[in-house]
């Protein structure tokens, strides 16, 4: 029964493998519905990632410069794509419009296009305040307080983007932002406003924060799949998954935490139902992979699977400080790591 579920799920979320990439689904439409409490957590993740391919980006308006591309994104409707010539494009970028499952918007570059925030302390380099269904992929990101941030956006593709030199974290998926993708980027040197703020992927939000983004209940980021990122020289986690997300993947991602100053592990899993899988860390000041019971009812379910932790450090390979409902499988592989695997026994 599980496998057939299992399988029902990924098709769901898959959908077509077209050039506009798997267009998931199962997010409810009614975003005014209120969110359930902390006592009330999602079902538990499917065990296997949902397929993914690519994007490739079709024909588009090229855009030369950041008024070219403020006006752009004013204008944009569903099906369109905008293409970023080589340049810097000094500012901070938002897109209020949506793209729908037959017609993502696109916004596409190489590495030589640049959004420059103009700054580490405030502001977002790109933004996608309450837009779905887009696809952002190829170009730089760099000099803000966060790199991109997706705020109650489904269905969005992060793809292939290079972010670094950001004060906080460099890409924030929060606000109810469900069923997107963060995959093949590059992330480095974030922190530079504040180390302990300095995480590469961020997916939901504090529960200090949850009255600000929602409505006082669990900021409900789920079944968003994170995978195939290179990310160094980040001042907190590599990837830290906050509670009140549930049924995420975590997989086949490469992390270094040498600079690690405001955190102790690559990655902190506080939400419900994740799969964590096929990653790999190398240096950290404790632990490779932790989780956490910061709200009742929440840091559990999460399955641990086919990592390799080079720790070269105190502490633990994976370290499951909310240990109940938490499982380590034995095809982890943990080396320099003083206290060994983990905290529990494999199984």
């Amino acid at each position: 029964m599980r496998v057939v579920l299992a399988v029902l799920v990924v098709a769901t979320l898959v959908g077509c493998s077209s050039a506009h990439g798997p267009e998931t689904s199962s997010l409810s439409k009614d975003h005014h519905k209120p969110s359930p409490g902390p006592s009330e957590p999602a079902a538990a993740s499917p065990r296997v990632p949902p397929a993914f391919r690519d994007v490739t980006c079709p024909s588009a308006t090229t855009v030369h410069s950041a008024d070219d591309l403020t006006k752009a994104l004013a204008a944009v409707h569903p099906g369109d794509a905008i293409r970023l010539s080589d340049g810097i494009y000094t500012g901070k970028f938002v897109a209020t419009m949506s793209g729908t499952s037959a017609q993502p918007i696109f916004l596409c570059g190489g590495i030589g296009a640049v959004l420059d925030g103009g700054g580490t302390k405030a502001g977002y380099a790109l933004h996608l305040d309450h837009a779905s269904y887009w696809r952002l992929v190829g170009f730089t990101v760099r000099n803000a307080q966060k790199g991109v941030v997706l705020d109650g956006s489904q269905h969005s593709i992060v793809q292939g983007l290079t972010v670094s030199d950001i004060g906080d974290e460099a890409i924030h998926l929060r606000t109810a932002s469900s069923d997107n993708v963060v995959s093949g980027n590059t992330v480095h040197d974030t922190g530079k406003r504040r180390d302990k703020f300095g995480e590469g992927v961020y997916v939901g939000s504090a529960e200090s924060n949850w009255c600000k983004y929602s409505r006082c209940g669990p900021d409900r980021s789920d079944r968003n799949l994170v995978r195939a990122n290179t990310i160094s020289a980040t001042t907190a986690e590599s990837v830290d998954i906050k509670e009140g997300t549930s049924s995420g993947w975590l997989v086949d991602n490469t992390f270094d935490g040498s600079s690690l100053s405001g955190a102790d592990s690559w990655v902190d899993v506080k939400g419900n139902g994740w799969l964590i899988s096929g990653n790999t860390g190398h240096h950290s000041p404790l632990d490779g992979f932790q989780t956490h019971q910061v709200v009742a009812a929440w840091g559990s379910g999460n399955l641990f699977r086919t990592n390799t932790a080079n720790v070269e450090g105190p502490g633990y390979g994976i370290n499951l400080t909310q240990v109940a409902g938490n499982s380590v499988a034995c095809d982890n592989r943990a080396t320099g790591a003083a206290k060994g695997l983990s905290n529990v026994t494999c199984g």
